[in-house]
């Protein structure tokens, strides 16, 4: 007689991870022995302190949230778990008592699996086992920090470890082969060639990290004939050195070396340059934990001599970006990777143009990234957006000196649209007369734009307020930003426009909880993620962070992180801002690789209940930082 309960927990189980990838058989077994839990709004289904349960669990219908409370009595939520969501792993991996509560959301229906039945039918299957650490391992963290939690939009699959690795301690050098300060090249030399290393670590008396002498270093400084062989280390040694404590991961280890493009980071005991050194992490070690690495593609873009080599690089950090979305990396992670690759073509190409020109630039110069590029978040091929502030010259010689920096920014241009970086179509690029100023000039500009706001002088100054510089002397950025910072000390006008401009889109749902799609036009009946639900966050923490006359903070999820540490009474919003941004990117970003596109259009139909369900989630904090927005700066009125 056939079970038909144990049946459609079978068909519902079947299409999610890690029962997915079960054998029929397998997973029937499971099926059988899964109880079926109710839970009202408020339920709770296991407290942090509980002794841990026999059962691990899966939402079925319904949502559960995971919080912990804080020192201060405060309940942070962690994680909420939708349809087909598993939650409560850590009697599955640690025999530990529950750190977190686990309470309904809303009306729910759990599935409570077995965990020896579990175990008897997976014990062989290691992919099982890597979901359910990644599942356990993304719940483990801050919420806010790693955005895994929450599993928003993940799609795993479950044929590599590398997802795993990235979080795994690094395995380094232990023992490195080190030479006294007072040593000669001559001997370190000896030492490297006894021992076949490509470094050599200079410590002084306390056995510190003094600095590394590498074979480049002795290939550059002594083969050249500018220093002797018998030249002491500290002539020839890279110094201070980079330095990180044990325990870092591989992830942090590979973002330390591309952030100083350096190959090697000494390991020391408090991970400071003060205490004894105890190891050292070399790229080697990275890419052999990695097998595929970032710094590689950048080291081809800075070998690259044409455009064409510049565009076959770019391209494959599309299948790296991929891949990492795909191995359930951290956003942020992801962030940091690709947009220290398109920073490094905007500079190959920069570089490539300047050889192109008849003499070299005739003054200082910035090129300065905008928009995505600008605030860290372009993960897929966009249009560009960029401007050149260059150093002031006599009126006499600005004609010429501009006529230099537009053929200049006509050739990067050109260069990057071949890449595959679409040119703007509001011609809000370096090339265009308007965006090649002089520093005196560029003042003038934002003056005229915060102290004299209308609708085209916001757009432009919202577009404007996320540059970075890309190349050249960020002294002439540095001055233009303190100069900016100055003048919105003169107005609060200002921001009342920049609130209205980040009011212009409601939040993405309708009265009857409908998504809002476009009316008319070629994306009629076509949900446009970008400007309904990403851009009034990135529009509303713009803002905020230019009122709080904050810095050097230009990434959306990071501005809201900020803004979440100054004002800790509006916490929570600006962490659950930050955590809906990040998903939201992600989602649009998969979209794009799966369409070949920008990912900000979607055809709801494609999508499944759950993703909707998702979606809608992260609406929620879009509605209300926009009440925040028209509360603190009066806009009710200015509309």
């Amino acid at each position: 007689m056939k079970n038909s309960i144990a049946e459609r927990v079978y068909d519902f189980l079947k299409n999610y991870p890690p029962f997915n990838i079960l054998k029929h058989e397998d997973l029937m077994v499971i099926s059988k022995q899964v109880s079926i839990i109710y839970l009202e709004k408020g339920d709770t289904l296991f407290k942090k302190g509980d002794a841990f349960n026999e059962h691990f669990y899966m939402v079925r219908n319904g949502a559960i949230t995971s919080f912990h409370t804080n020192a201060n009595n405060v309940q942070e939520i962690v994680n909420i778990s939708d349809a087909g969501d598993i939650f409560g792993v850590r009697p599955l991996i640690t025999k530990e008592k529950y750190k977190l509560t686990a309470t309904a959301n809303e009306e729910s229906i759990v599935y409570a699996i077995p965990i020896d039945t579990f175990q008897l039918v997976t014990q062989n299957n290691a992919s099982v086992y890597k979901f359910l650490i990644t599942a356990f391992a993304t719940n483990a963290y801050d919420p806010y920090t790693a955005e895994e939690t929450g599993k928003i939009f993940v799609d795993y699959l479950p044929n590599t470890a590398q997802d795993m690795v990235y979080f795994q301690t690094a395995n380094y050098t232990k023992n490195p082969i080190t030479c006294e300060v007072n040593s000669t090249l001559k001997e370190a030399a000896i030492q490297m060639s006894t021992y076949k290393i490509g470094c050599i670590i200079v410590i002084d008396s306390n056995k510190n990290p003094l600095g590394i002498i590498t074979n480049s270093d002795i290939k550059n400084k002594i083969a050249t004939g500018k220093f002797p062989i018998e030249t002491s280390v500290t002539n020839i040694m890279s110094s201070p050195v980079i330095t990180s404590k044990k325990g870092l991961t591989v992830a942090d280890g590979q973002l330390l070396m591309i952030k100083h493009n350096i190959g090697h980071l000494c390991i020391t005991k408090d991970g400071t340059v003060n205490s004894k050194l105890v190891g050292v992490l070399t790229h080697h070690d990275v890419l052999a934990s990695l097998g595929n690495n970032p710094a590689v593609i950048l080291k081809e873009i800075k070998r690259a001599k044409r455009t064409r080599k510049l565009r076959e690089t770019r391209l494959k950090a599309n299948t790296l970006l991929k891949s990492y979305l795909e191995q359930n990396i951290p956003l942020s992670h992801i962030v940091k990777i690709i947009s220290k690759i398109n920073d490094a073509v905007t500079v190959s190409a920069i570089e490539i143009a300047l050889k192109k020109m008849p003499t070299p630039p005739p003054v200082k110069f910035s090129w300065m990234a905008i928009g995505s590029q600008g605030r860290k978040e372009q993960l897929l091929f966009t249009d560009q957006d960029n401007a050149i502030v260059f150093q002031d010259v006599p009126e006499a010689d600005y004609e010429a000196t501009q006529a230099y920096f537009l053929e200049l920014a006509k050739l990067v241009t050109k260069s990057l649209n071949k890449i595959g970086f679409e040119y703007c179509e509001a011609d809000m690029m370096a090339s265009n007369v308007e965006w090649c100023k002089s520093l005196t000039k560029w003042k003038a500009q934002f003056e005229s734009w915060i102290l004299n706001p209308d609708e085209k002088a916001i757009l432009l100054a919202s577009i404007f307020f996320d540059y970075t510089s890309v190349y050249g002397d960020k002294m002439l950025v540095d001055e233009l930003s303190d100069t900016i910072y100055e003048t919105l000390d003169k107005t609060s006008l200002f921001f009342k426009f920049l609130g209205r401009d980040a009011l212009k889109n409601p939040p993405p749902l309708g009265f009857f909880k409908q998504f809002l799609v476009e009316e008319n036009g070629d994306q009629k009946d076509l949900f446009n993620i970008k400007s309904r639900a990403l851009m009034p966050l990135i529009d509303a923490a713009r803002l905020l962070i230019l009122s709080n006359h904050i810095k050097d903070i230009n990434n959306t999820s990071e501005r809201f992180e900020k803004l979440a540490e100054i004002e800790p009474n509006n916490k929570e919003m600006y962490e659950s801002c930050s955590y809906a941004f990040k998903a939201l990117s992600k989602f649009k970003t998969k979209q794009g690789l799966l369409h070949n596109n920008s990912g900000k259009i979607i055809e709801l139909e494609t999508l499944t209940k759950e993703e909707k369900l998702k979606l809608k989630r992260c609406f929620k904090p879009i509605h209300e930082i926009q009440e925040t927005l028209k509360m603190r700066f009066d806009l009710k009125n200015f509309m």
